[in-house]
């Protein structure tokens, strides 16, 4: 099996100031590839730290994917470390010159002459189109290493990467690795990995538990000659985990719980409206995250104040007075109100105390209460307590009542909330 080492390169990295996606993106190809992602290495923008880091992993790896430093300025040097690194020569090619020229004269601009330094390429290697950007990636070889130079710019590389080095790499493809995502709701990690213990000690497929905030999930991956071989390896093993975990299940290869809040309510065409407290419109914000969500989505209340508890959603101030905003009759009121103010077939509600400090009650930080109705004259309601408090518990604890809202709406369209 072919090894590889991904290297990013770029001090906005080293310093933080943006998210690598593209070392994740590419270790997931790569491992549906069945070649092994062994290491993965950033480095800023110096030219004898990147070599070292060439050296380093030219030792230990058959290929060296790099992201990042093929743009015009001075410090885009990756492409040029690269090729000195393996001693080949680099000639200005004419079709990445017109490329260029056409991607700037698309924009009503003249192609800075700085440009032209991103179509020298290597004489004796392979030019990887950029269909989304200036910056042409490149693969090259010597003694069986295989250096494959891609732009770091998400939306240049991932393209790049599945339109033009997809083909380069299928050369050292000789088997398939495939994975998929069990995510859950409602069960820790503990619990959920002691429940499905008997699938955990297998070798192909294997199942591993990973934590989120407020979920966790299964991964269940399989190893075979081709796809449709891997799936029918994990088939029965899947099929076992949802019969062990049924109710907690809320999507398999889903990104998030919103997502598959959202296709639930399209799949029944039902609409859903929210009233928030605490979580300050997170749950509003999630939904719409999803695209298509306005099918399914119309109404969001942000009712912080108790005044507009009162006076939007028509809680009563006896309840307010009586229990406090953060109780079970004023989050159920919250829930009939905005469904009733929006029309909509499902509604949600939250209320509680995100932190760091309480609400001049005896009540804990990290309680709230969540509601649900429906037309259907459905009334539900859930007491949460998270136990997170402190001065770094306020977004973990209203991202986790948003989660928990979203679960309870998906357990309603499922027909198991209890």
């Amino acid at each position: 099996m072919a090894t590889c080492e991904i290297i990013s390169v770029g001090t906005e990295i080293l310093l933080g100031d943006i998210l690598n996606t593209d070392a994740q993106f590419l270790s997931r190809q790569l491992a549906l590839l069945g070649i092994s992602v062994l290491y993965q290495t950033t480095v800023g923008d110096n030219p004898q730290r990147l070599r070292a880091a060439l050296e380093i992993a030219a030792g230990r790896s058959d290929i060296i994917i790099t992201s990042g430093g093929l743009g015009p300025t001075p410090d885009d040097l990756t492409k040029e470390i690269c090729c000195d690194f393996f001693g080949k020569e680099c000639v200005y090619d004419d079709e990445s010159i017109e490329r260029m020229s056409v991607y700037f004269s698309g924009k009503g601009l003249k192609m800075p002459e700085s440009n032209k330094k991103q179509a020298l390429l290597p004489k004796d290697g392979v030019i990887l189109k950029n269909d989304n950007g200036t910056a042409p990636g490149c693969a090259i070889e010597k003694d069986g290493k295989h250096i494959i130079m891609l732009p770091g710019p998400p939306g240049e590389l991932k393209p790049m990467f599945l339109d033009y080095a997809l083909d380069y790499l299928k050369q050292f493809s000789t088997e398939v690795i495939l994975s998929h995502q069990i995510r859950t709701f409602g069960i820790g990690e503990s619990a959920m990995a002691q429940a499905v213990g008997c699938l955990l000690e297998g070798e192909n497929p294997t199942v591993a538990p990973y934590a989120k905030d407020g979920e966790a999930l299964l991964r269940v991956t399989a190893k075979a000659e081709n796809e449709d071989e891997a799936e029918k390896l994990m088939k029965p093993v899947i099929e076992k985990i949802y019969d062990l975990l049924d109710g907690y299940i809320y999507g398999i290869d889903v990104e998030n719980i919103e997502t598959a809040v959202v296709n639930k309510l399209n799949e029944k065409s039902l609409v859903l409206a929210a009233a928030e407290s605490c979580t300050g419109g997170y749950i509003s914000k999630r939904i719409t995250d999803i695209p298509g969500s306005s099918a399914v989505f119309e109404c969001g209340i942000v009712s912080y104040a108790n005044r507009i508890k009162a006076g939007v959603l028509g809680v009563s101030e006896k309840n307010l007075e009586e229990y406090g905003a953060v109780s079970d009759p004023v989050s159920k009121e919250m829930a009939l109100g905005v469904l009733k103010v929006s029309g909509a077939d499902v509604a949600v509600s939250v209320t509680g105390i995100a932190g760091p400090g309480s609400d001049n009650t005896e009540k804990p930080v990290g309680l709230s209460y969540i509601s649900l109705a429906a037309k259907d004259g459905t009334l539900y309601t859930k007491k949460l307590t998270t136990g997170k408090s402190g001065k770094n518990c306020r977004e973990y604890n209203r991202y986790v009542n948003a989660s928990n809202a979203l679960n309870l709406v998906r357990l309603y369209l499922e027909g198991k909330l209890k």
